[in-house]
């Protein structure tokens, strides 16, 4: 009825590549270090140095090197770039808490308090 297979799959199981694999520890560190990269960027432009500093320690923790400081200001609001700051927080924290990273996630909850904050102030003051 049917006929037998005669050459072999084209779908390989992964384990039988020739890549090199990541940790899942690795991985979450590259996530992590990318998340708080670009929140640096984004506290850079809003001229925060004290919190870019400290964002930037631990981008170079993770990465092994220290980060590329953002140069350039894009003139947006900043509402706007509080709010990306937030985000960016955001998402570092919940990668830092699944990786168990103490020091980022401390960092990244604190970051999004003041963020919180500024775009509080920012609308008292817009609602004046």
């Amino acid at each position: 009825m049917y006929e037998p297979i005669r050459t072999k799959s084209v779908h390989a199981m992964a384990d039988d590549a020739d890549f090199p694999h990541r940790s899942r520890e690795e991985e979450l560190d590259i996530q992590l270090a990318g998340h708080l990269a670009a929140l640096l960027a984004v506290t850079d432009e809003l001229g925060l140095p004290e919190a870019g500093d400290r964002v930037a320690a631990q981008v170079a923790r993770l990465r092994g090197a220290p980060p590329a400081r953002h140069a350039a200001l894009s003139g947006a609001d900043h509402a706007a770039l509080h709010r990306r700051a937030h985000t960016l927080a955001s998402r570092a924290l919940v990668v830092a808490a699944s990786r168990a990273d103490t020091a980022a996630a401390i960092l990244t909850a604190e970051r999004m308090d003041a963020h919180t904050a500024a775009l509080d102030e920012l609308r008292l003051i817009g609602a004046r």
